[in-house]
């Protein structure tokens, strides 16, 4: 065991990104939920101006995006959650958390009855360990290596399986849209 943990921290410095199965998913179900209101609002004569739906959906893809560039950085210091240098700081500011602070790993029920988990720092202030990223079982290791806490039990929030769900979902919601936005275009023609 103690060849395994020098082994994991000679893997420092370590950067896990947000999956990409992920990424993929939440950009596409934002379009194919979005993209179509303009259209429709068009349409059915709306009181909103469709080239103003457009600049919204522009400015909540780039929110989006900005929201997926998380990254969880672990180093000898500690682990830090940051994002793009272009997304503001009062949109997401990220966290780090020197190795030194952590006091356990806390298990936290959802609302929706999943388990999600919290770092418990030596203050009492609780940071939320990402689940999302690439890689998630290799940077549970390395806390447990770093922090000597037990991370057997440390599962994902939400499994591959589901994104490809919600993926192929999604794929079907973009061929409705399709439908509907060529039938907004055929009504809409001389």
């Amino acid at each position: 065991m103690n060849q395994e943990i020098s082994t994991m921290t000679s893997d420092f410095p370590a950067v896990f990104r947000l999956s990409p199965l992920i990424r993929i998913t939440l950009l596409s179900l934002y379009v194919a939920l979005t993209v179509p209101l303009p259209f429709l609002a068009e349409v059915t004569a709306a009181p909103v101006d469709p080239r103003m739906l457009w600049v919204g959906l522009g400015l909540g893809a780039v929110a989006l995006y900005g929201a997926l560039t998380e990254r969880v950085i672990l180093d000898d210091q500690g682990i830090q959650v940051t994002y793009a240098q272009w997304v503001p700081r009062f949109f997401r500011s990220g966290w780090s958390l020197p190795w030194a602070e952590v006091k356990e790993l806390k298990p936290r029920t959802t609302g929706q009855g999943g388990l999600v988990y919290y770092f418990l720092s030596e203050s009492g202030k609780g940071f939320l360990l990402p689940m999302r990223v690439a890689g998630f079982a290799k940077l549970v290791k390395l806390v447990e290596a770093k922090t000597g806490i037990d991370t057997r039990d440390v599962r994902p929030l939400a499994q591959p399986w589901m994104y490809l769900i919600l993926l192929g979902c999604t794929l079907l919601l973009l061929l409705m849209d399709v439908w509907t936005i060529s039938t907004a275009i055929a009504h809409n023609s001389p």
